[in-house]
């Protein structure tokens, strides 16, 4: 849906520039990079314009997300729901980011469907669903990062990017692109990231607090799944890890522990599909990965009741864990002849 017109960025303008007005900026359940740091980036420079600015997010994230230079307060609707409805109840204006649809915000989709003040939503996922007054949707995006500092730039709101907007914003598009090694097909995440570097963000400090940032557990649960959870079928190009509630419980799970198991695979030759199945309490989380072309968002969509992008993807089963990877597995003898076919 691409809609990054001059209309759009007109409206907005004019809605964020206009009186100071109480906003809240929500994130998607689970929040990941891109969804923390977006959030962060766009409230400092909301709030740097002078409206009172919350971010709420639906539930915990991982710890290697919590460094940030930025000082307000993200709330945990899980953790903090009274306080957070009445942040929501209290505000003018309510911003979606980094989700197109409220069941992505689990507990919070119905706070999201009753708000009755203005809603936006800026998001880069494929298929929304209209439940905003003001959309952007991009996929061609690398992230809603990126997005964001896009719609700052056009509704004339850059003067008031700070350090601490600079490096959220920096940090989503570098998570949602895997420290720049997909989702850049265009110049524009490049672009967007030299010119946040321009604000005197330590890009390395960045890349460390991100990615070499984990407990001993978490470096023990990837070479147990490395070692005992991963299947290879070298016949399908595909490999898939999964995880019991007890194995994680044994390595002390924390969130945020499995974040990039998935991407693992992927470093195997030949190997351009991989999974990775999550059990949780009353569900088991999907995670797909791919190379080349194969269009793991609509694979999710099919048999998992999820979504995302071409080459990344989540959804989840009702099923027990060994019913999902044994389903999983039969639904590759359907896709052989696609997978085998796939360039990279």
């Amino acid at each position: 849906m691409k809609n990054t017109d001059n209309e759009i960025f007109n409206s907005l303008k004019a809605l964020f520039t206009g009186k100071r007005v109480k906003i809240v900026i929500i994130s998607h359940e689970n929040p990941d990079g891109d969804a923390v740091g977006s959030s962060l980036g766009l409230a400092e420079v909301l709030g740097n314009f002078g409206h009172e600015v919350n971010v709420i997010v639906p539930n915990v994230y991982p710890e290697f997300l919590k460094w940030f230079s930025s000082e307000l307060k993200v709330w945990i609707y899980d953790i903090d729901k009274k306080e957070a409805k009445n942040i929501i109840s209290c505000a003018e204006v309510l911003i979606c980011l980094d989700f197109n649809n409220p069941e992505r915000a689990a507990k919070m989709s119905k706070q999201i469907i009753q708000f009755q003040g203005t809603k936006v939503m800026i998001d880069h996922h494929p298929y929304p669903v209209q439940f905003c007054d003001y959309m952007i949707s991009e996929t061609e995006y690398s992230s809603t990062a990126e997005l964001v500092f896009r719609l700052v730039t056009e509704t004339g709101l850059k003067d008031f990017i700070n350090y601490a907007s600079a490096e959220a914003l920096y940090t989503g598009i570098m998570t949602d692109t895997g420290s720049f090694s997909h989702n850049i097909s265009r110049p524009g995440p490049f672009l967007a990231a030299a010119e946040l570097m321009k604000w005197g963000i330590d890009t390395e400090k960045i890349q460390s607090n991100v990615y070499h940032n984990f407990s001993a557990d978490r470096m023990k649960l990837l070479g147990y799944c490395l070692n005992k959870k991963m299947e290879v079928f070298p016949e399908y190009r595909t490999a898939v890890i999964h995880i019991s509630r007890d194995e994680l419980l044994e390595y002390n799970f924390q969130p945020g522990d499995p974040e990039g198991f998935v991407n693992y695979p992927l470093s195997i030759n030949n190997i351009i599909f991989s999974a990775l199945f999550i059990e949780k309490k009353d569900v088991v989380k999907a995670s797909f990965r791919s190379k080349g072309n194969f269009p793991v968002n609509n694979f999710s969509q099919r048999y998992f009741g999820g979504g995302g992008h071409l080459n990344a993807a989540g959804g989840e089963s009702k099923l027990t864990l060994t019913e999902t990877v044994e389903r999983f597995k039969q639904l590759l003898i359907e896709f052989k002849h696609q997978l085998l076919g796939i360039t990279e």
